[in-house]
């Protein structure tokens, strides 16, 4: 029987701890092939997100994903968030909350464990490089399907206080 990690249950008492308060609880997460988040919206592979409950529909905090509902430019999304994927909680008024060390993917260990001698460090590079390439290209098909419409004015931060 494995132990439970303790990250998804501080993740939940921070959250609540900042609705006691009259906080808003944002968190940030790295954005992967694991992560349901609105397309165009993360920056350098992670996003920020507001959980306030006037935000959010159908919250869910469990033990492995956070899944909830939330509205990006008027058009409501469902989003899924891996627990190990969450790098910070904390309330957006003073900052205070807790980060948390980036957790390797099982996928990333296995294939430590399967390398021999000086390769870990490869394989590890190699997995890092085949993100930036998936990265790279969705770039590139998001610029040339952009192509044709006109670009879009620079803004502020997509997150919202909605009351």
């Amino acid at each position: 029987m494995s132990i439970v990690s303790t990250k998804p249950y501080l993740l939940r008492a921070i959250w609540q701890w900042c609705i006691d308060q009259g906080f808003t609880p944002y968190i940030a997460t790295a954005v992967d092939e694991h992560t349901r988040v609105p397309p165009g919206y993360a920056r350098d592979g992670q996003i920020v997100l507001n959980l306030a409950p006037d935000a959010t529909g159908q919250l869910q905090m469990e033990n492995d994903f956070i899944s909830f509902q939330a509205r990006f430019g008027g058009v409501a999304h469902s989003l899924v968030i891996p627990v190990a994927n969450v790098i910070a909680i904390y309330a957006r008024e003073n900052g205070q909350g807790m980060a948390f060390e980036p957790e390797l993917e099982e996928d990333a260990a296995g294939l430590e464990d399967e390398a021999v001698d000086g390769e870990e460090a490869a394989g590890t590079e190699a997995v890092v490089e085949d993100m930036g390439d998936a990265a790279a290209q969705a770039r590139a098909e998001a610029a040339d399907g952009a192509g044709d419409a006109s670009p879009r004015p620079p803004r502020g931060s997509h997150l919202k206080l909605v009351k």
